[in-house]
């Protein structure tokens, strides 16, 4: 895996913090100076940090998992919606749904809801309505895929959040820390580092420095997924892809687990016979 290094992130300008008088003593152990009033991030650190989350992002991408990336910001929305289409990972770049990750079938449904009106489109329903229904029915299906298009895959929880400016995204950084999901984040001076599980410091205002790190990061999670394919076509080369146990209709899991455990009890009584 190719590593970033402590010249790429100068070039971008990821060193660039944010004011003295906003930053957030939890970020002191990631600031290597102050330089006209302005904080200056330690990029040893930073680049030792983007190498450990592209490490971890690879492993999650290899085991089949899927990384939601949230960016809202006008500087970053563009760069995360072409990088995470790339590596074909789920984004969220408009307005941050309130429980999408904590309420998450209610969300589906609203999903579910724009397949339904693309049904209607291609089964000849249309022509059948009003233009006022009609045009009612295109625009909800315009917000919808404004705000969930980008997620229209996502069928389950993801597995990690990716977030730009996790000051600015907080609901969701929240929401995947009351669930449990590992966050990645790049964290500027002004931030809280303490809720985020993989922490990148870095300038999260300049689009640049955004685009570097996660032009690394997204490096990485496809050679993940190109080692998964290549896994995968190696077992099925080989047999060994894994076959389910069939059982009779009716027969509960619960009995076919005892009935291919009895022959291994019953096993030791036969010597004890012979």
């Amino acid at each position: 895996m190719s590593r970033i290094n402590f010249d790429t992130l100068l070039e971008a300008g990821c060193h660039f913090g944010h004011l003295k008088r906003k930053w957030n003593p939890a970020m002191a152990p990631y600031i290597f100076m102050e330089r006209n009033g302005i904080h200056i991030i330690d990029l040893h650190k930073t680049a030792a940090k983007v190498n450990e989350a592209a490490e971890a992002l690879k492993q999650i991408a290899k085991s089949g998992k899927r990384i939601l990336f949230v960016a809202t910001k006008k500087q970053a929305k563009q760069v995360v919606a072409e990088k995470a289409a790339s590596v074909n990972m789920p984004y969220v770049i408009e307005r941050w749904p309130g429980g999408m990750l904590t309420n998450f079938p209610t969300i589906r449904k609203a999903v579910k809801k724009m397949a339904t009106i693309d049904k209607l489109t291609s089964d000849g329903t249309y022509s059948n309505l009003s233009k006022r229904e009609i045009l009612q029915i295109s625009r909800q299906r315009a917000k919808l895929d404004k705000n969930l298009g980008s997620i229209a895959d996502l069928t389950r929880l993801p597995s990690a959040l990716f977030v730009v400016d996790v000051l600015k995204e907080n609901i969701a950084v929240r929401e995947a820390n009351r669930l449990g999901i590992p966050v990645f984040g790049i964290v500027d001076t002004n931030s809280d580092p303490n809720n985020i599980d993989f922490v990148i410091p870095a300038n999260d205002d300049a689009t640049k420095s955004v685009e570097v790190i996660l032009d690394a990061c997204c490096a990485a999670i496809l050679e993940g997924l190109e080692e998964r394919k290549a896994e995968k076509v190696d077992m099925e080369a080989a047999g060994e892809a894994p076959v389910k146990p069939t059982r009779k209709r009716g027969a509960s899991k619960a009995r076919v687990a005892k009935a291919e455990e009895a022959p291994a009890a019953e096993a030791p009584a036969a010597t004890e016979e012979a």
